[in-house]
């Protein structure tokens, strides 16, 4: 297979995501294309460290590019304040400056975090995205929103800052575990529930074989891509279309900060439960019909994934306590909860007409 290119036209800010196999081996010719960085640090996990970063090493250093690196603790709990402290105040150690490169090579947590430290680092250094998981290939990559959680709620504290390159091996999804690459899922059928009913159908004929068939791994990974693109060219700092990217994600994120960031429950099997979720009130409201909600509800099953919030293992906050959490939600505005709702498979909008009455209903049913 040959390495595919999408292209996100930003003017000033525009950058290629490069997808397909071996990409780490050729990092360094890739950055090198970058108008020569003459530093490079890389921010990563531990766990992914000891995977993928020697390979990334060898190749910037087959093109002359020394490099350092952290390697931070694995885990959403490391979205917060202190490692973003740790992870500032060691690229100013390391003095990187505007015109040298910060690499964030693996999963949403790193992206997330090593891009709001580019972001603040001097008002702006420039950054590429090495994602290592599905998850962070198809989504959190692409698009420019960096940050960290609060106790607040997720996401809160955070920038828009674009990355100058991203690259995204497919290979390297081979050292997921099961239950991660299930969970990067929940993204990719997300693209294809609220603006693409033929994706959601090809993903249904074609989804359980993509851990192990990497041309249909491919062929997803570049279409979710695409439509995550072309919807931030639109409306880069979401002020309109881009909100439907958010679909599952005021449930999740609140039912994520339920359970402490934990393994108790990772990011995208909080937007599968919460895309089950959006449909099922979307069907309780009249939106569209029964058979959505059970189609996507049937899909998850097959995919192994949860789609109820009986799922999560262990007590929960009661359903007053959720909705209060998703009043932390970066939708909320006027103090009203915007929640993406759909018309039917592939036909998701933003609405805050929603009953309160007939939410808790749908909370307590999935219970």
């Amino acid at each position: 297979m040959s390495i595919e290119t999408v292209h996100v036209d930003l003017g000033a800010r525009s950058y290629d995501v490069r997808i397909g196999q071996g990409l780490l081996a050729r990092a360094g010719k890739e950055i090198t294309a970058l108008a020569g960085p003459r530093r490079v640090a890389i921010l990563t996990d531990e766990t992914v460290a000891a995977l993928h970063l020697p390979a990334l090493r060898e190749a910037l250093a087959a093109e002359g590019i020394e490099a350092t690196a952290l390697a931070l603790p694995a885990g959403e709990a490391t979205k917060n304040w202190t490692a973003l402290g740790q992870a500032t105040e060691w690229l100013l150690a390391q003095k990187i400056e505007r015109k040298d490169l910060v690499i964030a090579l693996g999963g949403g947590v790193i992206g997330d975090l090593a891009g709001f430290a580019a972001a603040i680092l001097r008002r702006g250094v420039r950054f590429v995205q090495i994602p290592t998981s599905l998850l962070a290939q198809v989504d959190s990559s692409v698009g420019g929103k960096t940050g960290i959680n609060s106790p607040q709620g997720k996401n809160l504290i955070g920038a828009f800052h674009q990355p100058s390159l991203v690259l995204a091996d497919i290979d390297v999804l081979n050292t997921l575990t099961p239950r991660d690459f299930r969970a990067g899922y929940g993204e990719v059928a997300k693209y294809g529930l609220l603006g693409d009913e033929g994706f959601f159908e090809w993903l249904e004929g074609n989804a359980t074989g993509l851990a192990s068939d990497a041309a249909l791994r491919q062929c997803a990974v570049r279409h979710s891509v695409q439509m995550k693109a072309d919807i931030v060219q639109r409306d880069e700092t979401e002020q309109g279309d881009r909100a439907l990217l958010n679909l599952g994600h005021t449930f999740g994120h609140a039912l994520e900060s339920a359970t402490g960031y934990s393994d108790r429950l990772l990011h995208g099997e909080g937007v599968a439960i919460g895309c089950a979720l959006a449909f099922e009130l979307s069907a309780k409201m009249g939106l569209c019909s029964q058979e959505a909600p059970s189609r996507v509800a049937a899909h998850f099953a097959a995919m192994g994934m949860p789609s109820r919030i009986s799922d999560i293992p262990g007590d929960l906050p009661d359903d007053e306590a959720l909705i209060a959490l998703m009043g932390q939600d970066k939708k909320v505005q006027d103090g009203k909860l915007r929640f993406i709702l759909a018309r039917g498979i592939g036909r998701a909008f933003v609405t805050d007409a929603v009953d309160p009455a007939v939410l808790r209903q749908v909370l307590a049913q999935s219970r």
